[in-house]
């Protein structure tokens, strides 16, 4: 898979990747961390302006994955409940990853593009992600503590250092 960042003409298939995210949540128990309309498409035009949206595609050229990473501090990881970071060095912020459900090893991709920049990454998920949860810990992420996102409710944060 190559990684590159995301264009505004990658937008439509982009906006598929995360319908089939969804629909796989929803299938597996976790309906709520995205409802029927996150991530939000005006949230990705903003990503791809500011160049932190990322997609996997094969080598001719069709999306399987979408990321934001996103560089220097996250507001919603300033306060931490029931933990703490393991590092207050900087990161890098894994958000949004999706996959088209046809390729695997998403989330380490993602990870290993990450710590080609920076070696501290930091990402959360919801408490019904257990498919994230499960791929966070078999990474070698640990398990933070409690953040909270902007609209109030609860995420599993994690650091990988």
């Amino acid at each position: 898979m190559n990684i590159r960042k995301a264009k505004s003409e990658d937008l439509n298939s982009i906006l598929e990747i995360y319908a089939k995210a969804r629909e796989y949540m929803r299938e597996s128990g976790n309906p709520t961390q995205w409802g029927t309309d996150k991530p939000q498409k005006q949230l990705l035009e903003d990503d791809i302006r500011k160049g932190e949206l990322f997609v996997g595609e094969n080598d001719d050229g069709v999306l399987h994955f979408v990321f934001a990473f996103i560089l220097g501090e996250d507001p919603t990881y300033a306060y931490i409940e029931d933990g703490s970071w393991p590092s207050d060095e900087p990161y890098g912020t894994i958000h949004r990853i999706a996959s088209d459900g046809t390729v695997s090893g998403v989330v380490r991709e993602a990870v290993e593009f990450g710590k080609k920049t920076i070696s501290n990454i930091r990402i959360d998920t919801h408490e019904n992600n257990k498919t994230m949860q499960h791929v966070l810990d078999k990474l070698g992420f640990e398990r933070c503590g409690i953040i909270y996102i902007d609209d109030g409710s609860p995420r599993i944060a994690y650091q990988l250092s």
